[in-house]
């Protein structure tokens, strides 16, 4: 199905639409959570045609009904769509109490801007009676139109020894990584806006609105100047391994409150913290998060002046993994994977069954130095782990050596 973004008269389909199709079918709730204008609300209201009432948190009258008489507000036969609903969070309570006395697929539709797991006011996790299902920005496919993410399926269903076939066989779209970096995938700023000036008064109309609006109804911040400083150099310390010790001399903040407001931008799905992979083998292993940001637009936008580098080409490529993730009804989830020796993989990904390594390098033509931690990640972990897959900025497929096979990151995204 397609999912009308209503830009430059462009219909653009969106990768999760499979999954929450099939969610529908099965849960009494679905639950689409991710950062503010991703596209959630029109992804709810163009999924789900038919009679269905659509009410969004964000009218005044209904979030005073969502407080005043929560039951009223859901009740009755007709499925609910409820936009934003991480404004009345108590509302998840009579959305529990509908579904326990007539539980059917499909019944309700949350969105949210906000991880309701890991906001501190909600209390109701609907357990066993929704499904969760994130939506991050668009990814590079798409932007173009494909309606999906990067062949990482196609990848991880394919024998290693046929990779080079697969990856040339996709689409031939190379486009400039920089730019793509620059714009981001937020729609309007992806699709819609055509300079990058403004992109830019985009971009800061939505920092504002986040921290003089959306911040607030998560919690209580007495110093917007001092999260937006540390939001600053949490966009310098992009790839980088998150020691709050040292985010918080950078901004003159105690430890405690960098830890709290990098909760605040996780729980808003603005920043990401890629954990370690944790199987010790032979090696001593970094136990610490890797920051990233969920859109290297805003990350751009904040850090004032940085032009993208190796560490943005790696968040364009970690974005349209945890797309792929979180839309896959599969285990899948992505991991970082260094050492105590400075051996390091910037990605593995983890199924049921394997184990993909993945380094991303900002380079035209990679050397076998560039390929040597993930031979390194390969005889720790023998038969689990697939080939290495090194990503860069050329237009050449190769193996670089017999496990590790070199290609352009267009191809894959």
């Amino acid at each position: 199905m397609n999912i009308i973004q209503g830009m430059n008269d462009r219909t653009l389909s969106r990768l999760v639409v499979p999954s929450l199709t099939d969610r529908l079918g099965v849960m009494p709730a679905v639950v689409v959570t991710g950062a503010r204008q991703t596209g959630k609300s029109t992804l709810a209201q163009e999924l789900t045609p038919g009679p269905r009432r659509f009410l969004t948190l964000d009218d005044l009258d209904v979030l005073d009904a969502a407080r005043r008489d929560p039951d009223a507000l859901v009740g009755g036969a007709q499925p609910v769509t409820l936009d934003e609903v991480q404004r009345a969070p108590d509302l998840l309570h009579a959305v529990k109490r509908a579904i326990d006395r007539r539980r059917r697929p499909g019944q309700f539709l949350l969105t949210g801007s906000a991880n309701l797991l890991l906001m501190e006011k909600v209390s109701e996790s609907l357990a066993g009676r929704a499904s969760y299902l994130t939506l991050w920005p668009l990814t590079r496919r798409e932007q173009l139109g494909l309606g999906r993410g990067g062949c990482w399926e196609e990848l991880l269903g394919t024998p290693d020894e046929h990779w080079p076939e697969l990856l040339a066989a996709q689409p031939e779209q190379p486009e400039s990584w920089p730019a793509l970096a620059r714009r981001g995938g937020f729609p309007a700023p992806a699709v819609q806006l055509a300079t990058a000036r403004e992109r830019a008064v985009w971009f800061d109309g939505y920092i504002r609105t986040y921290l003089e609006r959306d911040l607030l109804g998560l919690s209580a911040i007495s110093g917007l100047p001092d999260f937006r400083r540390l939001m600053r150099a949490a966009c310098h310390r992009l790839g980088q391994l998150a020691n709050q010790t040292e985010l918080g001399r950078d901004v003159a903040l105690p430890q405690p409150t960098v830890r709290r407001y990098l909760n605040l931008l996780e729980t808003s799905y603005l920043l990401v913290r890629i954990a370690p992979f944790a199987v010790n083998r032979t090696k001593r292993l970094i136990k610490s998060p890797k920051l990233y940001w969920a859109d290297t637009g805003i990350a751009l936008q904040l850090a004032q002046g940085v032009e993208p580098g190796g560490a943005h080409l790696e968040n364009i490529v970690l974005h349209d993994l945890l797309a792929w993730r979180d839309a896959r009804l599969d285990y899948a989830d992505v991991f970082h994977w260094r050492t105590t020796l400075g051996e390091e993989v910037d990605f593995v990904v983890e199924t049921g069954e394997n184990l993909l390594p993945i380094e991303v390098k900002a380079t035209a033509r990679p050397r076998l130095r560039d390929a040597a931690h993930l031979r390194t990640f390969r005889a720790e972990y023998g038969e689990q782990s697939r080939a290495g897959l090194l990503l860069h900025t050329g237009n050449t497929i190769e193996w670089i050596t017999l496990d590790v096979l070199a290609a352009p990151w267009w191809r894959v995204l």
